[in-house]
């Protein structure tokens, strides 16, 4: 689905990402994993295009998209939820999906049900809605493209933990429905693990260590040695 080859790149003539290689298999699931600082979310921005691509090669479904825009990588079924969120704050729930809506799996009633919080509240605009209600209506922007590939940077961050639940809940669904293939950047290791089918950690742009997921989960120990993050 996705192939990553000796991939250079950061902002401007910065290097955050230095000769990084990775693929992720059609239907699979793979975490990031890293301290704050080392590059996930600059690795996610070089496969979306948003950023600057030094050298390397970025392979979707067969195809070098290394010098593709933004926008010609979405179509090809690349769907991103940016840490950020980036919702348009003047349009409602619904419009907000309606300008990113593809033809596919994905409709709005079917992503309506698996947020019921968006749902109830449809027609409010974003920016009236919670932060936790803003992350689910930005992963719902992100699948009502009907994407092969779906990229979540952070998803968990700055979420009251039965919101972080809700989220989790419903990315398990995405994740075990064998529907699309995800890259997950998560800084909560444990979630990162319980969501995954395999996992990799990043440091100084670079990958430092690989492995099944299943093999770290409730593993605390050695997550704190890998990653020098803490679990929970």
């Amino acid at each position: 689905m996705l192939e990553i080859i000796g991939l250079k790149g950061g902002w401007g003539e910065t290097t955050v990402i230095d000769d990084l290689s990775i693929s992720v298999e059609e239907k699979e699931t793979v975490a990031i994993l890293g301290r704050n600082g080392v590059g996930k979310t600059t690795l996610l921005e070089l496969v979306t295009g948003r950023c600057r691509r030094h050298s390397g090669a970025v392979i979707f479904s067969g195809t070098d998209i290394s010098t593709w825009q933004t926008q010609r990588r979405a179509h090809l079924g690349i769907g991103y939820v940016p840490q950020t969120r980036e919702v348009f704050p003047s349009l409602t729930v619904r419009e907000n999906l309606k300008v990113a809506t593809r033809p596919g799996f994905w409709t709005e009633t079917r992503l309506l049900e698996l947020f019921p919080s968006l749902g109830r509240r449809s027609a409010n605009y974003a920016s009236q809605l919670s932060g936790g209600e803003q992350q689910m209506l930005s992963i719902a922007r992100a699948l009502a493209g009907n994407p092969k590939l779906l990229l979540m940077d952070e998803p968990s961050e700055g979420l009251a933990p039965v919101v972080v639940e809700q989220l989790v809940a419903a990315v398990r669904e995405l994740t075990t429905s064998g529907s699309l293939s995800t890259i997950l950047v998560e800084q909560r290791a444990d979630i990162g693990l319980e969501l995954s089918d395999r996992y990799v950690v990043v440091e100084r742009g670079k990958i430092v260590n690989e492995g099944k997921s299943h093999a770290l989960v409730g593993n605390d120990a050695k997550i704190g040695e890998l990653i020098g993050l803490n679990v929970h």
